[in-house]
């Protein structure tokens, strides 16, 4: 499979280079800040994009324009902006997620069927801790798993509570609790809380290596090859849909 990566000289595009040339692929296009993404594409079978923020736009754009499947593990739009970019990558296959790890994916998976089950009256609770080079917060993987609690309950974002300080009051019952850590080089730690009075159920993730991403990442570009155009999510990958 002919790979282009968009943000190659990131971290994370370089990572994804080396874990698909192990499995056999040729990386076709090196794409990051002022290189032709149009030109790299066209001689592509997929797009890779893990880079920032301001530039997934032109990405999904130019993926739709010439029929090119998508990986997307790019964070921080807002609500607003996902939603139109989707409207944009539903033109061709377009994984799109937070996080890519398996671990995290069956977190997520498992998240949700506690929040199902589990009474409201458990208080959902998610921290999350990253190196202090991150840029975004919360992280894309602690929106995915806020999705996972949100849908079974019946809430939406504006339940989620990011942080307290000062005299808040007390919680309410409604509220999903969001916290960011950053500091040193932690790769990325979950955890999803569910407290009620006299227990407590506590779910977690730590991931060591960013390998775990690049090797879903890899595994998505391979699984988009021949699929129907639409929205598909990592779920649909690993068989957890």
């Amino acid at each position: 499979m002919k790979i282009c990566i968009n943000g190659y000289r990131g971290r994370m595009g370089q990572t994804i280079a080396e874990t698909a040339i192990e499995a056999g692929h040729e990386i076709t296009g090196k794409i990051d800040i002022g290189d032709d993404l149009t030109a790299a594409l066209e001689q592509s079978d997929v797009v890779i994009d893990f880079s920032f923020h301001t530039v997934t736009r032109s990405v999904f754009e130019t993926a739709a324009k010439l029929g090119k499947p998508i990986v997307c593990g790019t964070t921080g739009h807002t609500q607003e902006e996902k939603t139109a970019l989707l409207e944009i990558a539903k033109a061709v296959p377009t994984v799109w997620a937070g996080n890519f790890s398996i671990g995290v994916n069956l977190l997520c998976y498992l998240t949700e069927k506690a929040a199902a089950i589990l009474p409201i009256s458990y208080n959902a609770e998610i921290t999350e801790m990253h190196h202090r080079l991150k840029k975004d917060a919360p992280s894309g993987t602690a929106l995915m798993l806020a999705e996972s609690v949100l849908g079974p309950r019946g809430l939406n974002y504006d339940d989620i509570q990011h942080g307290r300080e000062g005299v808040p009051g007390e919680r309410g019952e409604r509220e999903v609790g969001m916290h960011s850590l950053r500091g040193g080089d932690v790769v990325g730690d979950h955890t999803i809380l569910f407290a009620d009075i006299g227990e407590r159920i506590e779910l977690t993730h730590k991931a060591s290596s960013r390998a775990i991403f690049s090797r879903g990442a890899v595994r998505a570009a391979e699984w988009t090859i021949g699929k129907e155009p639409g929205i598909y999510s990592i779920r649909d990958v690993l068989g957890l849909a």
